[in-house]
């Protein structure tokens, strides 16, 4: 057992129970610029006395501490706040320690007896004083003055009333005696990232496939030539499969074939070629500097350019000759190419992290990124981040985001719980779920208890994607448009951070490779593909609406603020949504039958949504346009997919003015 010192046995008031932390502050907790961060401990001491509790935080970057006073709350249980301005990592902590004076001033007003009183005067003038030497200028005076006051002949209940004016209790305030205070160890980090981080539209397509005219590959000019439809659309990042050049060697052919035909563009994937490698950009698509020009076309219109990071080789990758040893040998002393029996990915070399050159191998990834983000990227999709080491992402993200703090990871996972949530507390921003798999109430609910409840909400934000061009979902293969409509719905208002593979979600893209397959026919993986993004089946206007809705409702800007509301039937999901002063309330109901109109008995707590039981309210259908007066807990609702899948209401309640005139706000 480890002694304790004489000096640390003057701090007598234990803190413990500090929440919110990770791992016992081994990772930090997540916010965004100008969220508050609600921080509560367990702090008391033996005894009697009174306990002064700050929460105290700074910037790393910043030495001095700010400092927020804690309220006691009940059962030595107490709470502070305070808000994050500024991208960056910070620390918090909580300070605490046994005030005498508050201790003196609440046995003071119990006190009766005229000389218990006399003397207790006095004990308080002497912590006064005290306190004045603490203290400079016009505030050392006043003290000095009521330290004087004290110890005057005035009537023994003016000296007690004095020693319990306001003004003395602010300054003593601010000039505790704070030798013996108690800190909570360790400092626990905090992560604040820019609000794209916690509020974002990401939009992905194929730059190859985006030209005009038939048989041409598609150009950064191209992609262009399309901002202003996805500007449109309602989305804020442009997300971009692998730009650079792709391998030649063992070339992926259409439909995953392993033998490639002439024309055939093969795996983005497959990254590198004698053109180049990550910092590089296909010949096809163009050059940096029209990679350069999209990326700033793009940011004018309020796009954000994200691109693919694949840290994987082709063949014929430069580095495969320059860095051989960053490869793992096989015994004929061919380089070991990916596999995941009994897939085989002949057209990908992965790297060994085991290499003994794994410093040089780390320095070098690192640098792909710095390459991209010198050139004014500043959002990155990380492609499989869980077969590469923890180590590595906990250093490449936190020494970039050491110099560059509005940088955004995503971290395409789709693998066990365990691991994804390690990838979010190493410093991915954002992170792919299992949403895509989530088809029923019950599925959509519990999972979404999940993500919003317990610690991962900390750091663990989630980003939904209904399909990605490596995921065609069974649900939409055969649910038809109005599955199509339904999931977006879902995607879009449940998380705050959604995506769509863009062109083949707009289209309602439905045929799978072969049956029971999650590949898409005719993937885009393999080759170029033409869209005709003005068909009148197209989803854009849909989407157009649901990202207007978003953006005009702060609602919908956060993923944890939800609750579920009871719907007596299964087929018919109902949840709420509310900003941070709970004045903008937002009620979605979808229908997940994609085949049948669904109608039931929809229940909202009129308390939690300050409702007046008596009156009415009006729920106005954001989709539609439509308004409806509601009245009471219980409301028939009816959804017919052939006509609209879903409600989006906003919540209006009734408000009455000075003339009598009643109108929904």
């Amino acid at each position: 057992m480890q002694t304790r010192t004489l000096d640390d046995g003057r701090k007598r008031v234990v803190i413990e129970g500090v929440e919110p932390e990770i791992d016992g502050g081994r990772f930090p907790i997540k916010r965004v610029v100008g969220e508050k961060v609600e921080v509560e401990a367990d702090v008391f001491t033996d005894g009697h006395d009174q306990i002064t509790c700050l929460l105290q935080y700074r910037k790393d970057d910043h030495a001095n501490w700010h400092e927020t006073p804690m309220k006691f709350l009940i059962n030595d249980r107490w709470r502070g706040e305070f808000s994050v301005q500024e991208p960056g990592t910070y620390r918090y902590t909580v300070s605490a320690w046994v005030d005498g004076f508050k201790s003196w001033r609440h046995d003071l007003k119990r006190r009766t007896q005229a000389k218990d009183i006399a003397v207790a005067l006095l004990v308080g003038a002497r912590l006064i004083e005290d306190a004045s030497q603490r203290a400079s200028g016009d505030e050392r005076k006043l003290l000095e003055d009521f330290v004087t006051g004290l110890r005057s002949e005035m009537p023994l209940e003016s000296r007690r009333n004095l020693a319990l004016d306001s003004v003395l209790g602010e300054l003593m305030m601010r000039y505790p005696d704070r030798r013996f205070a108690s800190q909570f160890a360790p400092q626990l980090p905090l992560l604040v990232d820019r609000l794209r981080a916690r509020f974002s539209s990401w939009y992905e397509l194929f730059p190859r496939s985006c030209s005009a005219e038939a048989g041409r590959h598609g150009t950064f000019k191209d992609v262009e030539a399309r901002l202003a439809d996805i500007a449109t659309m309602g989305f804020d990042v442009l997300y971009l499969p692998p730009i650079h050049p792709i391998g030649r060697t063992k070339r992926k052919g259409q439909n995953n074939s392993l033998t490639a035909k002439p024309g055939d563009p093969g795996s983005p994937w497959a990254i590198g070629a004698t053109e180049g490698g990550h910092k590089d950009t296909h010949p096809d698509l163009g050059s940096l500097e029209d990679f350069d020009r999209l990326v700033s076309r793009a940011r004018e219109l309020g796009i954000e350019v994200g691109m693919d990071i694949a840290f994987q080789c082709a063949p014929d990758h430069p580095y495969v000759k320059e860095h051989p040893s960053w490869f793992r040998k096989r015994p004929d002393g061919s380089v070991q190419y990916a596999e995941n029996p009994p897939k085989r990915y002949e057209d990908i070399y992965p790297f060994d992290f085991e290499s003994s050159d794994w410093q040089s191998l780390w320095e070098e990834l690192r640098s792909i990124f710095l390459f991209w983000i010198e050139r004014g990227v500043r959002v990155f999709r990380v492609d499989n981040p869980h077969t590469k080491p923890f180590p590595m992402w906990e250093w490449i993200i936190g020494s970039v985001k050491k110099d560059y703090p509005d940088v955004i990871f995503l971290a395409e996972a789709f693998t066990r719980p365990k691991v994804m949530h390690r990838l979010a507390k190493l410093g991915f921003t954002q992170s792919y779920t299992y949403f895509s798999w989530r088809n029923s109430k019950w599925e959509l609910t519990e999972y979404m208890k999940e993500l919003t409840e317990g610690k991962g909400a900390e750091y663990f934000r989630p980003n939904f994607w209904p399909n990605t061009p490596d995921i065609l979902t069974e649900f939409l293969q055969f649910g038809g448009r109005p599955a199509f409509m339904s999931r977006f719905v879902l995607a879009a208002t449940m998380s705050s951070n959604y995506g769509i593979y863009g062109p083949a979600y707009e289209l309602c893209e439905k045929d799978p490779r072969e049956d029971g397959s999650e590949e898409y026919l005719n993937s885009e993986k393999y080759q170029i593909r033409r869209w005709d993004l003005d068909h009148p089946e197209s989803l854009k206007h849909f989407i157009r609406r649901i990202n207007q809705i978003r953006r005009d409702n702060p609602a919908l800007q956060h993923t944890s603020k939800i609750a579920f509301y009871p719907v007596d039937n299964q087929e018919l999901i109902c949840f709420g949504k509310w900003d941070e002063e709970g004045t903008n309330v937002v009620i979605v109901l979808v229908n997940i039958d994609p085949f049948h109109a669904q109608s039931g008995w929809v229940e909202l707590p009129l308390d939690e949504l300050a409702l007046d039981p008596k009156r009415p309210y009006q729920m106005h259908d954001l989709l539609s346009d439509n308004r409806y007066l509601w009245h009471g807990a219980r409301n028939f609702v009816e959804l017919d997919p052939k006509l609209i899948t879903a409600h989006i209401f906003r919540l209006r309640r009734r408000v009455r003015t000075e003339r009598d005139f009643d109108y929904f706000l």
